[in-house]
């Protein structure tokens, strides 16, 4: 028995010595390279392990755990990860074209996109998507994202779906030919005020730059000399797309912002003094959620002197990802150097190499510390002290961009009540369903926005929906005074959301920035 054992162990060492020396000769790797190391563990595993591996899955896992070991921002995707990364930052996907939500388990068409191959066909808003291909994806507990890859697919490629429209008693059939659909990054434009634009950008990708040239140019036309750029929960994207987007308020030659790492030489991205924007007031919107290539473009124009900043203080993402393009479709994001604004200020805030924890909840350690309520819990080092270029006023670096105007977080406006609401999703579902039974009647009354905008007010109905609903799901005021506090924002947000399903995003901006304490500031910066 003894003997036989022997053998056995011989064997696998023989076996795993052989594949080791062929891989040895296959990469011509040294005896004490790490990589021969990381190579030798793999093979072990994946051929001496009491059970059997998923070998894949074993890489996957080693490459995820030397990135998690560097800064927040290196990182790891999935083929199918990847490729949903991706689509924003194209600026299109292939399907259907229809903006969508789900009420009672059923996909009710928010609005078909414009001139768009489901519009083509004649699918309207208020339509409910109930079968795709004969399969039903109504009332059968199907996740958004499972529906959303059945109406997905390649350009050219046919769905055949089942609608329920209000008023058609027999269930209606389209067959929709898939298509190249843009994704928009710029969420609004509009004039907010005369003489002033207003632009929200949602991102940075592949087509922001003409977006937002195609918005600007609407604003001028309208009578736009000053603008308000708003950059509030703006995470970020290409840095490319930010450069081209601050080149349009500077002078030539001007410095937008340089990167730099230790293997990465400087290099200098300049204005090509050919911008759109490079005369008028402007103002740019930031909060804790703006970052990275929203960043850029804030630096720019601060260290620049070029317009003022307001809001609170940004994320503080200072960090350049090299996509490195993996040969399954996979895809690592890895932080080759560093981004620096006009005036030299690294704004990425520190971190602790492998500690995601604490730097995920860096916004809600500044929520306790004080930091989004008042501006004198924010301290900065000495150190940390720049000047803008023209003016000479004094910025820092190491930790986000801080605005030249405070607007302190309102941590009244939303109640318990209302978070509690919004968290069972009980507010958009009430709203979906009362702007789709009253559509007709709504567009009738008000043909234009500006009618809406002036005249209507939030039915006590739909508000009683949404408090009738909340009680069913055990969600209700501790008393009147909760309640009452309640209502303002309540009805403010409803009338944007309704504005959203009978318009578009810009109708939206255009009630609720009404209430937002920052766009007031903003507008009061600007004409000042």
């Amino acid at each position: 028995m003894n003997n036989l054992k022997r053998t056995v162990l011989f064997v696998a060492a023989l076996s795993l010595h052989t594949l080791l020396a062929t891989a040895q000769m296959r990469v011509n790797m040294s005896e004490d390279s790490p990589l021969r190391k990381l190579q030798i563990a793999e093979i072990a595993t994946a051929n001496l392990y009491v059970d059997s591996v998923d070998e894949a899955k074993l890489v996957e896992d080693a490459i995820r755990g030397m990135l998690e070991k560097l800064d927040p921002h290196s990182s790891y995707s999935t083929p199918k990860e990847t490729k949903s990364m991706n689509e924003p930052l194209q600026g299109n996907f292939e399907g259907i074209g229809v903006q969508f939500n789900m009420v009672d388990d059923t996909l009710m068409v928010i609005q078909p996109v414009s001139n768009g191959p489901s519009e083509k066909v004649g699918i309207i808003a208020g339509d409910r998507i109930v079968s795709v291909n004969d399969s039903a994806i109504a009332g059968v507990k199907m996740s958004k994202e499972e529906i959303m890859s059945r109406l997905r697919g390649p350009k050219g490629t046919k769905v055949r779906l089942g609608i329920v429209r209000t008023g058609v008693k027999e269930r209606l059939t389209f067959t929709v030919v898939r298509d190249k659909i843009p994704v928009h990054t710029i969420d609004a434009h509009y004039i907010i005020r005369p003489g002033v634009g207003y632009i929200r950008i949602g991102s940075f990708g592949a087509t922001t730059h003409q977006e937002f040239c195609d918005a600007l140019t609407d604003l001028q036309k309208q009578g736009a000399r000053n603008l308000v750029l708003d950059l509030q929960e703006n995470g970020g994207g290409l840095l490319q797309a930010a450069v081209n987007i601050a080149n349009e308020f500077l002078q030539k030659n001007d410095l937008i912002v340089y990167t730099e790492g230790r293997r990465v030489p400087r290099q200098d991205y300049r204005a090509d003094g050919n911008g759109q924007m490079r005369d008028g007031r402007v103002v740019v919107l930031i909060d804790e959620y703006t970052a990275s290539a929203a960043e850029i473009v804030t630096g720019a124009i601060q260290d620049q002197d070029r317009g003022f900043v307001v809001g609170r203080r940004s994320f503080g993402k200072g960090l350049v990802q090299r996509p490195i393009d993996l040969p399954d479709g996979s895809m690592i994001r890895l932080t080759i150097a560093h981004y620096y604004t006009p005036a030299g200020r690294c704004i990425q805030k520190p971190y602790e190499k492998g500690n995601q924890k604490d730097y995920a909840m860096d916004v809600s350690n500044r929520l306790k510390k004080g930091e989004l309520t008042n501006r004198d819990s924010i301290h900065f080092a000495d150190s940390l002290r720049f000047e803008t270029l023209r003016k000479h006023r004094v910025v820092y670096g190491g930790g986000g961009i801080m605005p030249d105007h405070f607007v302190p977080l309102d941590t009244t406006r939303y109640t318990k009540l209302h978070r509690d609401l919004a968290a069972k999703s009980i507010i958009v579902q009430q709203n979906l369903r009362y702007v789709d039974n009253n559509r007709k009647q709504l567009k009738k009354a008000y043909p234009q926005f500006a009618d809406f905008r002036n005249r209507f007010e939030v039915p006590q109905t739909l508000l009683d929906a949404i408090f009738q609903e909340g009680e069913k799901q055990k969600i209700k005021a501790k008393d009147d005074d909760e309640l009452q506090r309640t209502l303002p924002y309540l009805r403010l947000q409803l009338k944007a959301l309704i504005a959203r399903d009978l318009w578009d995003m810009s109708e939206y901006y255009a009630i609720i920035n009404e209430q937002s304490d920052i766009v007031q500031k903003a507008l009061q910066v600007i004409n000042e």
